[in-house]
């Protein structure tokens, strides 16, 4: 499995972008509200077809706010990659066909709400349609969302332990360090009169070794 700064090979313009706990949060929260707008489109679509004001307004907002967040989920922009793992590549083009799923779905919504603003006779069977189609999208859209919050666990978990390894490291120079200091006190009090100036560089040594301490348990801590 190709590490998550991997770009997929498929042929599709997209960004190399470091990726972070904050780039995975934003990623969780698109996707969140690529879920919550599909519902929102359905909902003031059937509204629409019931009369209530300004709901065409109200679900082609949705539809536009669903729109841009799939294609940044898929493509990218300059603060997000786009689709960067083998997860991701399977649930948008494997074999649950998410991507195409979800265009399917743009594609119906934006006839159903042309047809219900033209007082089309074939408006409510297309709300009908979209109604139907809702379930389902949902299902895989929960499904993909899932994946960005398991990708977002390993990824915190794998930060976790290279930040405890460097922490270790630190902690190993912290180590030698107090050591050095000691062996330095030691010869600065036989020296006698003649230490003193050595004596004190051991000291802020000692209380450098002691801060580094400090920063790494707090460090720990937060890990």
């Amino acid at each position: 499995m190709p590490p998550f700064d991997a770009l997929p090979s498929r042929d599709r313009p997209t960004r190399a972008v470091k990726l972070s706990g904050e780039t995975f949060a934003m990623l969780i929260n698109l996707s969140g509200r690529r879920r919550f707008t599909s519902q929102r489109l359905v909902l003031y679509a059937v509204l629409a077809t019931r009369g209530a004001p300004d709901a065409i307004a109200i679900a082609r907002d949705a539809l536009r706010l669903f729109t841009e967040a799939h294609a940044i989920l898929v493509n990218g922009n300059d603060q997000l990659p786009g689709i960067f793992c083998e997860e991701l590549e399977a649930v948008y083009f494997g074999k649950e066909h998410g991507d195409a799923r979800i265009h399917d779905f743009i594609a119906l919504a934006k006839r159903a709400l042309n047809a219900v603003e033209q007082g089309s006779q074939e408006g409510a069977a297309l709300v009908d349609g979209l109604v139907a189609m809702a379930t389902p999208l949902l299902a895989i859209l929960n499904r993909i969302t899932l994946v960005y919050e398991e990708l977002s666990k390993r990824h915190a978990s794998r930060v976790r332990k290279q930040l405890v390894g460097i922490m270790t490291d630190i902690e190993a120079i912290a180590r030698q360090a107090r050591m050095v200091a000691f062996n330095a006190q030691i010869v600065a009090a036989r020296a006698g009169n003649a230490g003193k100036e050595f004596s004190v560089v051991a000291g802020v040594l000692s209380d450098i070794t002691g801060e580094i301490d400090a920063l790494v348990k707090e460090a720990m801590n937060d890990a």
